[in-house]
């Protein structure tokens, strides 16, 4: 037992320390982590998620192209149309389109260019900011595990098959995307009414009497007159292409071929060699420079994605291998009877690990190991986001400084924010949503 509890000290210290340095720490840590367990506790290292890396790299690749080639721009430019031909709906309108962006290119990054939009929107048809801001940031994270090319969801279908359990892109998405969309419409609901209207607000009303603060205001936001070239068009169709390709082999496997232990090709497999033909689809059609394609944001997130899953999970892997018996014995019995206590658990870890995918990389091993099937922990996949909890998250800090007005914020006990509740209601809700799909499909 007390070899159990150095190790388990160790690997949460190893996660502690990675998430305060931050990026790719957490990935190289994870590696020590890995190298302490394996040279000083002579155990035996398990195998490091080659095949999950190998998916994101492809996504992430894909993904990157079609941000060079201007693609995500004209999304976003689609968006606004959308949300400024129905601004008193904003609430409701906003959240959806950033959850589906996410689903869309696989990545809750790119919410970024959206948001001032969104707070645009609101504060010129005299609704409170703070009401879609919040819940949108939140959706575009709520969307990562619904998006057949995020991280998260190619991890889980990478784990299944490890599994040995046939669980397929279209099972995954079955039960994440319907509980998603449940979950946040839920959270966008409790917003519509949330908080004062501007001219009922004494703060607002207060900072108003700033000429500053009014000169601030006094500024047009928007994407329609950006000029979206014919290439940017075509590089969106080309993306949208190679997931409907994915899909389609997914729901139709006979259309691939055999591979040489006469099985059909593995949807993990597919899912790469897809993402990067399609990738260069999109580089000959936008004539897209690889150069650019290394040094885009969605790239550069991507790796540092990569590189942490590398080292958490390979370490998380390592560790639970290592001390199963003691975790069956001694956890898992309470954790079948109450399987809820394990997304409570997978919760609070990504409290601090931001990324579903690293948390997963954590989680989903550990449940195995403690005899929980698979389809229950695909239920409860969406307990994975939990990183709005203390509102440190990019997304929830560009809401902030995007909403002019001020009123979206992290309140004086810094947990007072404007995501936890959206953030509670969305993830808790997709949560039972996902479990009770997952229980009655699978």
């Amino acid at each position: 037992m007390a070899m159990f509890w150095i190790q388990f000290i160790l690997v949460l210290g190893a996660v502690l320390i990675g998430i305060r340095r931050g990026g790719v720490a957490l990935g190289l840590i994870g590696g020590l982590g890995v190298s302490l367990l394996v040279l000083g506790f002579r155990s035996s290292p398990s195998e490091p998620p080659i095949a999950v890396m190998l998916i994101i790299l492809a996504v992430v690749t894909a993904s990157a192209t079609l941000q060079v080639a201007g693609g995500l721009d004209y999304l976003v430019q689609l968006t606004e149309k959308l949300l400024r031909a129905h601004p008193k709906y904003v609430t409701i309108l906003a959240p959806l389109s950033t959850f589906f962006l996410t689903v869309c290119v696989g990545t809750g990054h790119a919410v970024y260019a959206l948001l001032p939009v969104i707070a645009d929107v609101a504060f010129k048809t005299g609704i409170r900011p703070e009401r879609p801001m919040a819940i949108s940031s939140v959706a575009s994270q709520m969307g990562i595990t619904a998006s057949p090319v995020a991280a998260a969801v190619t991890f889980f279908l990478g784990f299944a098959a490890k599994a040995g359990y046939p669980v397929t892109l279209i099972d995954i998405l079955s039960v994440t995307m319907p509980a998603g969309v449940i979950g946040l419409l839920t959270a966008a609901l409790w917003s519509f009414n949330r908080g004062k209207d501007l001219d009922k607000d004494p703060e607002y009303q207060a900072r108003l009497q700033d000429p500053e603060f009014r000169k601030a205001l006094d500024v047009n936001v928007t994407t329609l007159d950006k000029k979206i070239s014919k290439a940017a068009k075509i590089s969106v169709a080309l993306f949208f292409t190679g997931v409907g390709t994915i899909i389609l082999f997914a729901v139709y496997p006979h259309l691939l071929p055999l591979n040489a232990a006469g099985k059909t090709v593995p949807m993990t497999t597919v899912v790469q060699f897809v993402m990067l033909a399609y990738g260069a689809f999109i580089m000959f059609a936008a004539d897209v420079k690889a150069k650019d394609i290394a040094h885009s944001s969605v790239f550069i997130a991507g790796m540092i994605a990569v590189v942490s899953i590398f080292g958490i999970a390979w370490m998380s892997d390592t560790f639970i291998a290592a001390n199963k018996k003691f975790l069956v014995d001694n956890i898992g019995i309470m954790v079948k009877i109450a399987p809820w206590t394990f997304a409570i658990a997978t919760f609070c870890i990504s409290a601090f690990v931001k990324s579903q995918a690293a948390t997963l990389a954590i989680t989903l091993p550990l449940g195995l190991a403690l005899g929980l099937p698979v389809p229950l922990l695909l239920g409860l996949v969406p307990a994975s986001y939990a990183y709005f909890f203390f509102a440190f998250y990019p997304s929830d800090l560009a809401a902030i400084n995007f909403d002019r007005t001020g009123t979206t914020r992290i309140g004086k006990y810094l947990l007072n924010h404007s995501f936890m509740i959206p953030g509670l209601i969305g993830v808790s809700v997709s949560t039972i949503v996902a479990y009770t799909i997952a229980s009655v499909i699978l």
